[in-house]
């Protein structure tokens, strides 16, 4: 079996055809990606292709799974798609000394009108330049219902390539929603849900010894962000249902308690972000990390997310409509990947690759500058002229 030699793999290389706002889709990932364009552009759905290869070697996950929790064939393909009309998905997966160890090709579509399912029209994995895997092989020709399934989610038989497998299976995904937290029966029948909803009994299954460590260690990053928090625990209520609450500064003499039904969405925002970054190993997926966040805080997150990976070496993929993002000095242009839309679909581009942008962080502009305006609608000056009819 193919091994990894011990090195942290993150994504590499990203191509893509027909995949929801994309035509074409070629670029280069780093190990902190900052995803910038305007709203509706596609940047979530970027970053769903990393969570549907996740959910495509899940338990209980798999093709059909994975595509008919999108709504389909239909809607995971581009409007703007031209023939041939089947999805795309190419990803590079190795480490920062062999970029190139994985290679992971999937084209699949509809078999025909009367059967909507998601048939797997070509397979491919590669390691070391090695072809482990090519379909259809023998054996579908032979047994075309084969060809519902990928390779990668048949446990009985992928173990050349598992541990490509499970590398999908370690993608993490958060854009946390505080009300969804603060819900009473937040939990109920989810698991690993991205927008919190069995965030607090996640944070109770852990064990206590390291519960309590990362607690503690989140608690520090929040007494410099949210004046007055003095303390930072998970307690059980008379029902057993599990709570954060936080011992604040208060005008009594020791202080008052709260749980996160009186935190502020800042508050637990910023706190699911850092458990996340302690609870993973995988690629980590984030959603404008810097909602409900004060701007002072904002401009060192990506720092936060630097000092992570020189201890982690976890990729970051991110979204931002955030200036303060990308005031950070230490993010380079190949860090930063722009969107731009157009009638034939979005268009995907490092900032490394647009002269234009080029020049004007020559002539003194600072990134948030130069590339923001960039991903702006045309015409936005005129909002200011909407009134009610």
């Amino acid at each position: 079996m193919p091994k990894s030699a011990g090195e942290r793999l993150r994504f590499t290389f990203l191509r893509l055809q027909n995949w929801r706002n994309f035509t074409q889709v070629e670029c280069p990932l780093a190990g902190r990606a900052f995803l910038v364009g305007p709203n509706a552009s596609g940047k979530s759905n970027l970053l769903d292709v990393f969570r549907f290869l996740r959910d495509l070697v899940s338990v209980g996950g798999g093709l059909q799974s994975a595509v008919a929790r999108r709504g389909g064939i239909s809607r995971l393909r581009c409007l703007a798609a031209r023939r041939p009309p089947e999805i795309h998905i190419y990803v590079q997966v190795g480490s920062e000394e062999r970029p190139n160890q994985w290679e992971y090709e999937l084209w699949f579509d509809q078999r025909d009108r009367k059967d909507p399912r998601p048939y797997i029209l070509k397979e491919r994995v590669v390691f070391e330049s090695q072809e482990l895997l090519a379909r259809p092989n023998l054996e579908d020709n032979a047994d075309p219902e084969r060809l519902t399934q990928t390779h990668l989610e048949q446990v009985y038989v992928n173990q050349s390539v598992r541990p490509l497998a499970e590398f999908f299976a370690t993608v993490q995904y958060l854009h946390l929603v505080p009300q969804i937290i603060r819900e009473p029966d937040r939990a109920v029948g989810k698991v690993q849900d991205p927008f919190g909803g069995d965030f607090l009994e996640r944070i109770a299954a852990t064990g206590e010894k390291l519960r309590r460590s990362r607690l503690r260690s989140i608690r520090k990053a929040l007494q410099i962000a949210v004046p007055q928090l003095q303390e930072l625990e998970l307690w059980r209520d008379g029902k057993g249902v599990p709570h954060l609450r936080g011992k604040y500064e208060h005008w009594r003499p020791r202080g008052a308690w709260q749980t996160e039904e009186q935190f502020s969405d800042g508050t637990l925002r910023l706190l699911g972000l850092l458990w996340i970054m302690l609870e993973g190993q995988g690629p980590l997926l984030l959603e404008e990390p810097e909602l409900s966040l004060h701007p002072g805080v904002v401009r060192y997150i990506p720092q936060m997310f630097a000092r992570m990976q020189s201890r982690t070496g976890r990729q970051i993929l991110l979204s931002t409509h955030s200036t303060e993002i990308l005031r950070d000095s230490g993010i380079g242009l190949d860090e930063v990947v722009l969107f731009i839309p157009t009638k034939e679909g979005t268009k995907v581009q490092l900032t490394s690759q647009r002269v234009n942008i080029l020049r004007l962080l020559e002539g003194g502009l600072d990134l948030a500058d130069a590339v923001f305006p960039q991903t702006a609608p045309a015409n936005l000056h005129q909002l200011s002229f909407w009134e009610e009819t």
